[in-house]
């Protein structure tokens, strides 16, 4: 089939990204879960980067870590139990800036989502918390070309405690060879002062994520997603990262409402649209395609990728690279 049958803004296929790796089959952000997306045939692997208190990065969705480690069982960082206010929310754990890259090299990792995927507690206290040098190992050591899609989580944060996570992130890509737009590396970020920053500083693509309500640094997201507002956005990125739920909204029961204009209205900027995060389990699902059973039963994912992929997203970020993968095959054989 031509590229041309695929609405993505450049007119190829979407890629498909490890979203943590393969976090719906291996507890998130461990070279495991990295491992198993390259299997599964992910373009590219998402790691959320933090820093240690050495200015080391590393893997953990937040950098409080309590929830994806076996933290508590160690008495000997017990005194490091603290409250901290993290982009405007008070949060109380163990955090990484309070460690050593040794230090956290000592604990375990564990399943996020125990309720919802208890296949994967089976590997709870198997592998450790894997450095961003080690993640681009893993990525270049593979048989094919596989992406490296980081995250800069709570810039701001992070550069007010004298831990700027942009300079060790740009000299762990440059030392891998990675400097130019046609490599294979996206830097995404929630906050966009961040992402304008890196802009001035690096050649490679930039994705400015999306949530809801404002973004740590102040920026509206509703004004970000007007006409006028990705063509701002457009000045300093190559894309936008938002839920997909902005691309098809739900109804307060869960049930698919009609597209918006947001993938149209991005393409027009010329902005790629990465929505996040596709996952196979009911819990996650709109209405339309959950199956019978628990929160934690997989339903009619592939579905729910078809649709997007129909509506012209350039890439997805999903839990279940696998499940994206083998739903892009079979949107293309349809055709």
């Amino acid at each position: 089939m031509a590229a041309a049958f695929w609405l993505t803004l450049s007119g190829a296929a979407p890629i498909v990204i490890g979203h943590r790796g393969a976090s719906g089959e291996r507890p998130e952000h461990t070279l495991a879960s990295y491992a198993q997306a390259i299997a599964d045939g992910a373009d590219f692997i998402e790691p959320d980067l933090v820093s240690t208190r050495d200015g080391i990065l590393v893997a953990r969705h937040e950098n409080e870590i309590s929830g994806t480690t076996n933290i508590a069982d160690h008495p000997e960082f017990a005194a490091r139990h603290t409250t901290k206010v993290i982009d405007g929310q008070q949060i109380t754990g163990w955090f990484t800036e309070d460690f050593s890259l040794a230090e956290l090299k000592t604990l375990l990792v564990r399943e996020r989502l125990p309720q919802l995927r208890p296949a994967n507690t089976a590997y709870d206290g198997q592998f450790e918390i894997p450095t961003f040098a080690e993640i681009i190992a893993l990525a270049q050591a593979a048989p094919r070309t596989v992406g490296l899609y980081p995250e800069t989580k709570h810039p701001s944060y992070f550069a007010s405690i004298g831990l700027p996570l942009e300079p060790p992130l740009l000299a762990a890509l440059t030392a891998a060879g990675y400097s130019k737009r046609s490599d294979p590396v996206f830097i995404q970020s929630f906050e966009a002062a961040n992402l304008k920053a890196l802009h001035q500083r690096t050649d490679l693509l930039l994705i400015q994520l999306v949530a809801t309500g404002t973004s740590p640094d102040g920026q509206s997201y509703e004004t970000m997603m007007t006409p006028a507002g990705l063509r701002e956005v457009a000045t300093y990125a190559d894309g936008i990262g938002p839920n997909k739920d902005r691309i098809i909204p739900r109804d307060p029961h869960g049930n698919l409402l009609a597209p918006t204009t947001l993938v149209a209205d991005a393409h027009a900027a010329n902005l790629k649209v990465h929505p996040w995060t596709f996952r196979s389990e009911n819990y996650f699902l709109p209405l339309d395609f959950r199956s019978a059973g628990t929160a934690a039963t997989h339903g009619n994912a592939a579905a729910e990728y078809q649709l997007f992929y129909s509506l012209g997203v350039d890439a997805v970020f999903s839990d279940y690279p696998a499940a994206a993968v083998s739903a892009r095959a079979a949107a293309k054989a349809a055709k």
